[in-house]
């Protein structure tokens, strides 16, 4: 699938009802929906609000995360970036949106993680602990790499879902919702750009671990590899292929940067 659509896209009969809200992020995030031929696709836009329309590059963020997870080869929900014509509020606007197709198998029911903890975690249990008792730590320890290398902000317990059939041992649903990440809290200033500092370990909203990116790295056991891919310097043009159109090329190249460097020290640690 061509996960880049820059030619306009007609896609005003979505419904933008939906709306999350981030603490500390001006404007919302609004998400819609539709089936298609017995497929749900969602679609998700960067920052909204009445005055600006949409601003931020949220979307992009997921589309550069996507291809870092294609590289990296580990399990996670692909995200098409598509410039597209939308009605919002009985107002028309052009911009990018990122789309989606439904992760779920036939017959599984999902349940955000920090609920399924509180449900069914033992006294004194950490939800660390929580997961590797039921075997899910490769998954975490995927998603503390991979939540480094980005600097997500936003690995709340409802951004890891638990898919739940009846007929199987309950899974973790392939990672997802990477958008506050990057540099995402630059907007369009090039100046926040440019004295943004790429090896910070911000404080982060995190379920599983802590709220230190850094720290969390330091929880994954040294000298083992929990994926097959190897991130290399030559992937630089694959993470930004045609990006060029959407972000100016500094930032990019400060995008490339970060997670450049952060693979160097997520080797120097875990290694």
């Amino acid at each position: 699938m061509e996960d880049f659509i820059n030619k306009l896209q007609d896609l005003r009969h979505l419904d933008w009802v939906n709306k999350k809200i981030s603490i500390g992020t001006p404007g919302c995030f609004l998400k819609a929906y539709e089936e298609i031929d017995g497929t749900r696709i969602y679609y998700k836009m960067s920052n909204y609000d009445s005055y600006r329309g949409i601003f931020g590059h949220e979307c992009v963020n997921e589309l550069i995360v996507s291809r870092l997870l294609d590289i990296l080869e580990i399990p996670h929900l692909s995200y098409q970036l598509v410039f597209s014509k939308l009605c919002i509020d009985e107002q028309e606007l052009e911009g990018y949106i990122s789309k989606s197709v439904n992760f779920r198998r036939e017959n599984e029911k999902k349940i955000v993680f920090d609920v399924y903890y509180e449900l069914y975690r033992e006294k004194k249990e950490s939800p660390l602990e929580f997961a590797k008792r039921y075997g899910w730590e490769q998954y975490v320890y995927q998603m503390f790499v991979v939540d480094y290398l980005i600097c997500n902000r936003d690995r709340h317990g409802a951004n890891i879902e638990v898919l739940i059939d009846e007929t199987e041992e309950p899974r973790l649903a392939p990672l997802f919702d990477h958008g506050l990440s990057l540099l995402f809290s630059c907007y369009n200033d090039m100046e926040s750009v440019r004295k943004f500092d790429i090896l910070e370990d911000r404080v982060v909203n995190n379920f599983i671990g802590s709220k230190s990116l850094e720290y969390n790295l330091g929880l994954i056991p040294k000298g083992q590899k929990f994926f097959s891919g190897e991130l290399k310097e030559e992937d630089k043009k694959v993470l930004v292929e045609g990006l060029e159109q959407v972000l100016p090329k500094e930032h990019l190249t400060k995008i490339w940067k970060m997670i450049w460097e952060r693979w160097k020290r997520y080797v120097e640690v875990c290694n």
